[in-house]
């Protein structure tokens, strides 16, 4: 059975979509004004790592997550870099799929834009204003947040808190604007300088709450099975798209909300406004992609990720670890017998490593319990590859089934051998040449010099094999 940890009712529930095999699931994307730094990645691979969980147990995913390509930021970005704003948005909106990519984040189903969505934003809005709502003062729209009786329900605060944090956050003039403090932007008059929008309200643009009820329920219907994005999302942006969305539609919008920890340096949260941040643009020219999605999606999501070197190297060593396992055993499919009388204990073993892998991940992803499972396989795997006889039909399935496993993590291990230069593979042909005349001096030695050009030599009843240290 499927749990989620559900932070609208703080307790794990077990999962019911709302058609039976498909999920529809939205999950806030990044305002594109700038390279996305590891935080947002780590968002990004929790949830297409959910996505890869439902997929793997054959549900249908319909996965939407936008960009917010008009903001304040991009238009600074825009003043500062000398082009537009849909300029600044297109860059990095492309930069995003880059760097994604890299890290194996699949394509959603559907990555709407605020601007390519601006009719059914101003749509919604006067929706909000006919049924009382919404307001206009002085070109802006406010939403009349009291009007809204259960405001506060997925953060867990009341009215009269979240009033004492809007008076002292925001200008006095944006108050003057406002019925109330507790109000939020659904509109915002734009200066004679910027992007813009006509309304029956005036010139201007959205807030950035407004598009993401907009475009979940645009895509997705007016309820949906889950949404997902950061801690820092619950409140104030994912509280005000209740509100919108379930004042204007009269519907539950989200069935599950999901939240995913932080990625943290020195212990503090990593973001840009704290300038303790690192561009995934930059880091994986550093370290290898593969490795840094490892890290990311094998913590489970609710948790807060410690990003420094030690962390990294731990993710790349387990990795290494899983990769040698997988070398193992396909090293023994030269020599394989086609089958033989024990397979179907070792079948029944990967049917047990499933069984758990399973287990550990409908207890609301759990992608720790998760890998602890490969691990474990991976040392079977290994026990296996020492064998003195092996079958070709229990190899196959054991590395079809670490294949399977950790795709749903976004990891994908090549079994096939790399390219050395002439030197390495000279001195590895003379190693082998040396071991059959007994010239173990001259073994040694080549053994010492492959180690310095970073090839390790394993030798193994089943003969001599390299691998990357």
């Amino acid at each position: 059975m499927l749990k989620i940890y559900n932070t609208l009712t703080r307790e794990k529930e077990e999962f019911v979509p709302l058609e039976a095999g498909q999920v529809k699931m939205y999950v806030c994307g990044p305002t594109v004004y700038n390279y996305i730094h590891i935080g947002n990645a780590r968002s990004t691979v929790a949830f297409d790592t959910v996505r890869r969980y439902f997929e793997y147990r054959d549900y249908k995913v319909q996965y939407v997550s936008n960009f917010t390509d008009v903001d304040d930021k991009i238009i600074q970005a825009a003043n500062d870099l000398g082009i537009t704003a849909p300029e600044v948005a297109e860059r990095f909106i492309e930069a995003f799929y880059a760097d994604t990519e890299a890290l194996n984040v699949g394509k959603a189903t559907a990555n709407p834009r605020v601007m390519e969505n601006m009719d059914d934003i101003i749509e919604f809005i006067q929706a909000l204003l006919d049924k009382g709502y919404a307001y206009e003062s002085e070109g802006d729209v406010y939403y009349r947040t009291r009007k809204f009786k259960d405001y506060g329900k997925l953060s867990d605060q009341s009215i009269d808190e979240l009033e004492i944090g809007a008076s002292n956050r925001l200008e006095v003039k944006e108050n003057l604007r406002k019925e109330d403090p507790v109000d939020f932007a659904l509109w915002k008059s734009a200066k004679s300088d910027e992007i813009s929008w006509d309304t029956p309200w005036g010139k201007g643009r959205p807030g950035w709450h407004i598009e993401c009820s907009v475009m979940a329920t645009k895509y997705l219907g007016d309820t949906i099975d889950i949404h997902g994005g950061g801690q820092d999302l619950a409140f104030p942006h994912h509280e005000n798209e209740i509100a919108q969305s379930e004042a204007k539609t009269g519907h539950t919008f989200a069935n599950y909300w999901m939240h995913n920890g932080f990625v943290t340096m020195d212990e503090e949260k990593m973001s840009k406004s704290l300038g303790n941040f690192v561009l995934v643009h930059d880091l994986i020219k550093q370290v290898d992609p593969q490795i840094l999605r490892f890290f990311m999606a094998t913590t489970h999501y609710r948790r807060p990720i410690s990003y420094n070197e030690e962390t990294i190297n731990e993710a790349k060593n387990n990795l290494t670890k899983l990769k040698t396992a997988a070398d193992n055993l396909h090293y023994r499919l030269s020599d394989a017998e086609v089958k033989l009388a024990d397979d179907n204990d070792y079948f029944q073993q990967l049917e047990a490593f499933k069984e758990a892998f399973i287990t550990g991940m409908d207890d609301d992803f759990n992608s720790a319990k998760g890998i602890t499972v490969v691990y474990e396989l991976a040392k079977a795997m290994n026990i296996y590859s020492e064998q003195t006889t092996v079958s070709k039909a229990v190899v196959e399935a054991m590395l079809g089934t670490l294949k399977d496993l950790l795709s749903v993590f976004g990891v994908e291990l090549s079994a096939e051998k790399e390219l050395l230069d002439e030197n390495v593979e000279a001195l590895l042909e003379e190693r082998v040449a040396a071991r059959a005349a007994k010239d173990f001096a001259r073994s040694d030695e080549i053994r010492d010099l492959l180690k310095s050009e970073g090839i390790i030599i394993d030798d193994t009843p089943q003969g001599t094999r390299w691998r990357r240290g």
